[in-house]
């Protein structure tokens, strides 16, 4: 999501609308009204004529967010639009040419999803002219604090709450979270912290992962297994050099050397659960 004005402002069409749709923030039963606009009376509620999403984003570019979670019904209307270049508004008879680049973004299997009959090929290979694959979060542990920074100055100023930073320790614990939700998932948390931060600093007590609510292990314990790997990594990219690794881990030696005996790491592809004693070297 991040990613699609950036692609929008480095292109041709830079000086012309972005539109973003939110897939998974629309009523289903308004989703034609919302991407093809509808006339006055046309339903409850229709109290006046307006532009739906593709005429807003006419000589532009739209970009919908979580795809996958179009009903299979508007996925089909969707699938026309494309592929007549044109939409008729909800009570109309009339068409409107549109002229738009679309940006399409989902954390689903699309591929699982057309198996399952949850989602239509041909769609599929009309949006998948130029696919971008990007690594899940948990790959990218370098990209959290810059993200987790924009996101908090983001919603500091947008809140007018005034909050100064976010923990060193708070921001650790962001780091070495798996992040099964992704981007989105570090946007819903940073903003619902700073809207909930009672101090003038984010704290780890701040932080609530929903994707950790309902399971069995205790979030420290999940943390903890998530830091001992990111660790171990570091070490092994380094070659056990810990002054580099600590470097990189934004740590003093002192500390590093504390979590290796914690969690008893040792070099090589043979290291120890989490618990397990290892022996003195």
């Amino acid at each position: 999501g991040l990613n699609s004005p950036l692609i929008h402002r480095n292109s041709e069409r830079k000086n012309k609308p972005f539109v973003p749709v939110d897939c998974g923030g629309i009523v289903e039963s308004l989703f034609e009204s919302e991407l093809f606009g509808h006339i006055k009376g046309s339903f409850t509620g229709a109290i006046a004529t307006r532009h739906g999403k593709f005429e807003l984003a006419n000589s532009g570019t739209i970009f919908f967010d979580e795809i996958g979670n179009i009903s299979i019904d508007v996925q089909g209307k969707l699938l026309r639009t494309i592929q007549e270049r044109e939409v008729t508004k909800v009570g109309s008879t009339q068409t409107v040419k549109i002229d738009v680049r679309i940006i399409s973004a989902t954390n689903k299997n699309l591929i699982k999803a057309i198996n399952d009959e949850t989602f239509r090929e041909d769609l599929f290979y009309r949006l998948s002219v130029i696919p971008i694959h990007l690594p899940p979060l948990r790959e990218r542990r370098d990209d959290i604090p810059i993200l987790a920074n924009y996101f908090f100055n983001k919603y500091n100023r947008k809140r007018k709450k005034g909050i100064k930073t976010i923990s060193a320790k708070a921001m650790n614990e962001l780091t070495v979270y798996d992040w099964p939700g992704n981007v989105r998932e570090l946007q819903n948390i940073i903003e619902r912290a700073v809207v909930l931060a009672k101090g003038d600093i984010i704290e780890s007590a701040d932080l609530f992962y929903p994707s950790l609510k309902n399971r069995e292990k205790p979030l420290d314990s999940t943390l903890e297994s998530v830091e001992r790997e990111h660790i171990s990594k570091i070490l092994e990219v380094c070659n056990w050099n810990k002054s580099k690794s600590a470097r990189l881990l934004k740590i003093d030696r002192k500390t590093l050397r504390l979590k290796i005996k914690k969690y008893c790491i040792k070099s090589g592809n043979n290291s120890p659960e989490l618990g397990q004693n290892s022996p003195k070297r």
